[in-house]
């Protein structure tokens, strides 16, 4: 995950590029571009006769001024024309930072959301955030949270450690939404304690009843090297990209197990990709990494593989 430490480092890495570098980096990659970056994965596991367009959308950090209500009825306009088959939600919609002028209430963002359309439907999985802001839930060390709720409310289901099974012309295939890998932190006490989580990934995979093809939604992507080749495609966010980014290099997300599961496009048992979402988290600054949807295109479509 993004640490406090290793993202003033990053900011150190820019400082010999000057103030210029340090406002766009503030007032206009964060809050001003929005792109969408296309992948077209040719998992294994996947029939290449069953084409499935994914629209993705990851870490909102919904709040006032960095992200708005109105910056996130714009990416609903703009994931709707993408006119994906389905659009998945990988968590942290809450805001993720201190320096707010407004904390947008889950309600409020919510409601937005519900703005979004695909034929297969949007469906959701928390992340550390959503946890992390919950008392409620951090004292009883389960869900559902708050973000959970509204989401719900608004019409768009939630997976913890579940399954659905969805069908394309004729076709089925598995969604899973993993528990939150970093949902409960340690009691102030006991500081030494690491984080523990919300995910239960053998539990998941279980409720799988046939051998149809899976995609997983797990908003960490830390937890790919234990995800087995049964899984086709692992789609997570979290790492913001490092927020900084400099030729391919994310200094704010240091390896895990050897691995750097930063951001883009990664090949272990199944295919990993892991968008740069949209808000940021402790500090509001983008550089090399602008907010974006993700397009993910499994199956063949006869169109140019973009990666």
């Amino acid at each position: 995950m993004i640490t406090r430490r290793h993202l003033i480092r990053s900011i150190g890495a820019l400082s010999a590029l000057g103030a210029s570098t340090a406002a766009y980096g503030v007032g206009v990659e964060p809050m001003l571009r929005l792109r969408v970056t296309r992948y077209h994965p040719m998992p294994r596991q996947w029939p290449a006769d069953l084409p499935l367009k994914i629209a993705v959308i990851a870490d909102i950090h919904a709040c006032d001024p960095w992200m708005p209500l109105d910056r996130i009825e714009a990416v609903v306009d703009r994931t709707n024309a993408l006119k994906a088959d389905i659009i998945v939600l990988l968590g942290d919609y809450v805001a993720g930072l201190h320096q707010v002028t407004r904390i947008i209430p889950s309600s409020e963002w919510a409601r937005v959301l519900a703005g979004l359309k695909a034929p297969l439907g949007v469906h959701a999985v928390m992340g550390n955030h959503d946890y992390w802001d919950d008392k409620t839930v951090q004292r009883a060390g389960l869900g559902p949270t708050i973000a959970h709720r509204a989401l719900e409310a608004a019409g768009i289901p939630v997976y913890e450690n579940d399954v659905v099974r969805l069908t394309k012309d004729g076709r089925p295939f598995w969604l899973a939404g993993l528990g939150d890998q970093l949902a409960f932190l340690p009691a102030r006490r006991f500081r030494s304690m690491v984080h523990f989580g919300a995910d239960d990934l053998n539990a998941t995979l279980a409720k799988v009843t046939d051998d149809a093809p899976i995609i997983l939604l797990a908003h960490e992507p830390n937890i790919a090297p234990r995800v087995p080749a049964r899984v086709a495609l692992q789609l997570s966010g979290h790492t913001h990209g490092g927020q900084v980014r400099l030729l391919g290099w994310s200094p704010a997300v240091p390896p895990q197990h050897g691995i750097r599961l930063a951001y883009g496009h990664v090949r272990l048992k199944c295919d990993v990709i892991i968008s740069g979402g949209l808000g940021c988290s402790i500090m509001p600054l983008r550089v090399g990494v602008p907010p974006e949807i993700v397009e993910v295109t499994l199956g063949r479509t006869g169109r140019p593989v973009v990666s």
